[in-house]
């Protein structure tokens, strides 16, 4: 009898030391208290990935998300090849997470709803975020995310899309190209927004068969990733599609595109949208006229800015004049327009778009410099970015004195934009 009574307690001691393993019974609430000590409980929630119990499975996901660490990332790799595409999605947003911070309130996983058998959600973002360029995730990540672009859950393979574009996964391409061909539009879409991220032009041509896709919302994205990606060789295709559509925004996009492609065969078409009655359609037109740099267009776009009252096409107007060449700063420059409009909430993003763009030109940078220098403290912070995308080793200066501003979102931002030009350098 005392032997059976000392096996009884050793047993039972037993069970409270190590309560959740695979094989027996556990509950949700058992696996979220688990979760509370850390990572030192991540060997045994790896442990319940493989318990059959998808709610357990689900519950050690979001434990292991929870904890973050660097060892949860190959408990959330094995978590990505589950049978459940909700694990699956769970786990993606979690490796995501790492690296991005935050995520896990914003990707798919945030708004997951079971119909039956079936899963559903929609992301609650607005699909622009990367990590900054100076985060490398480790390949073994990347590889399994790009899995799931050939799983059976388009869910999962949205979600997955998304991930690579977000993580900049340059070995994905050709993962996320192959995922073009599928049937679903949600993660074609979500592929061609990863390729736009990524930014290998080497993709292009692989995108340009879906420019006249029947799902509208997938030939916009093709026909802007096209652009950003440089396919010259889709210059017939956008040309065809602006002569042919009739939905606005379809010739606005494409338009657009061809502004990103400097091509002869365009110049008329630009100078016929010049003074079209749609704003974006002149914006469009004003943005190749920069990109052709023929400086015998300046006096027609010089007229076309002093004549222009509307936001969007006067700062494409302003853009296309300094790279043709009037690069002067005064009061009512073009240049200093552009920079001006950092302060403006509705329009910064336009205007740091074309300054990233004439940054790249290490002679029109000083006046960058200048504005950064004596400037508002948006002006400063959206600087900061452009220096980011386009400075090079000149503008480690810049940078280096404003992350000692004494604004510290100023100094935050100065310090990530000097890491990522360094980085870049």
């Amino acid at each position: 009898m005392g032997f059976a009574r000392a096996f009884f307690l050793t047993s039972a001691c037993l069970v409270a030391v190590w309560p959740l393993s695979a094989q027996e019974t556990v509950r949700p609430k058992d696996v979220r208290n688990l979760a509370k000590q850390g990572s030192s409980a991540l060997p045994r929630l790896q442990e319940l990935l493989r318990n059959p119990d998808l709610d357990i499975r689900l519950e050690a996901v979001k434990a292991i998300t929870e904890v973050g660490t660097q060892a949860s990332l190959t408990p959330l790799i094995q978590a990505t090849a589950d049978t459940d595409a909700e694990v699956q999605i769970r786990a993606t947003d979690g490796l995501v997470n790492f690296y991005l911070p935050g995520y896990v309130q914003h990707g798919l996983g945030a708004s997951l709803k079971r119909v039956g058998t079936d899963i559903r959600g929609k992301f609650t973002d607005t699909n622009d975020q990367v990590i900054d360029p100076f985060v490398v995730p480790r390949p073994d990540v990347i590889q399994a995310i790009s899995a799931q672009l050939a799983g059976t859950s388009m869910e999962a393979r949205a979600s997955a899309a998304r991930a690579l574009g977000i993580l900049r996964a340059k070995a994905a391409v050709p993962n996320l190209l192959a995922a073009l061909r599928s049937k679903d539009s949600g993660a074609i879409y979500e592929s061609l927004i990863a390729l736009q991220k990524i930014r290998d032009e080497s993709a292009g041509p692989g995108v340009a068969f879906l420019l006249h896709d029947l799902d509208e919302r997938v030939q916009l994205a093709a026909i802007e990733t096209v652009g950003l990606l440089r396919d010259m060789s889709a210059v017939p295709d956008l040309l065809d599609v602006l002569a042919h559509s009739r939905n606005i925004k379809v010739r606005r996009d494409a338009l657009g595109a061809l502004a990103m492609l400097p091509d002869a065969r365009s110049r008329g078409v630009f100078g016929q949208y010049l003074h079209d009655k749609d704003d974006g359609l002149r914006a469009a037109a004003a943005e190749g006229f920069a990109r052709l740099k023929n400086p015998t267009d300046l006096p027609m776009v010089d007229a076309a800015f002093k004549d222009e009252g509307k936001m969007a096409p006067r700062l494409a107007l302003a853009f296309a004049e300094v790279l043709l060449g009037k690069t002067e700063i005064s009061e009512f420059s073009p240049y200093q327009l552009l920079i001006n409009t950092v302060n403006s909430a509705g329009y910064r993003g336009v205007a740091y778009a074309y300054l990233v763009e004439i940054a790249r030109n290490p002679a029109l940078r000083p006046p960058l410099y200048h504005a950064a220098d004596i400037g508002t403290k948006d002006e400063k912070i959206y600087l900061a970015r452009v220096l980011a995308a386009s400075g090079g080793q000149d503008a480690v200066p810049c940078l280096e004195k404003l992350s000692h501003d004494g604004d510290d979102q100023v100094a935050e931002e100065g310090l990530r934009a000097l890491r990522t030009v360094k980085a870049r350098l």
